[in-house]
């Protein structure tokens, strides 16, 4: 199994969010942040939590069989997209195994290395 995490623009994640559910990814988290990176948005503003010019951002995390990944990695990248720089990046680690908290049991379909 993998974990995609995407770091990506805020004016995108509905867009992304709707094009991976409607794709089969039901699933996924988002969370809110703070970030700085190689390119300097033109909104980068002073942060009041930390001390450097940051930009607003959000991490979207899903949990996905291996032959499943490339699909979502090349629908975020198409989806989140935009003609300026510093679109955001996507991670990809392996996930040995998850489970459902209500049954114990794992999601995991196949054993594929």
């Amino acid at each position: 199994m993998k974990e995609v995490k995407a770091f990506i623009k805020p004016k995108k994640v509905q867009i992304v969010v709707d094009s991976l559910r409607d794709a089969g990814f039901e699933s996924v988290t988002l969370s809110k942040g703070e970030g700085t990176g190689a390119h300097r948005q033109k909104d980068a503003s002073p942060s009041l939590d930390f001390h450097f010019t940051d930009s607003p951002i959000v991490k979207l995390e899903l949990v996905c069989q291996n032959e499943e990944m490339d699909k979502a990695v090349q629908l975020i990248c198409a989806k989140a997209k935009t003609p300026e720089p510093g679109d955001g990046i996507i991670y990809v680690s392996e996930i040995d195994d998850a489970y459902r908290i209500k049954t114990g049991k794992s999601i995991k379909r196949f054993d594929m290395k």
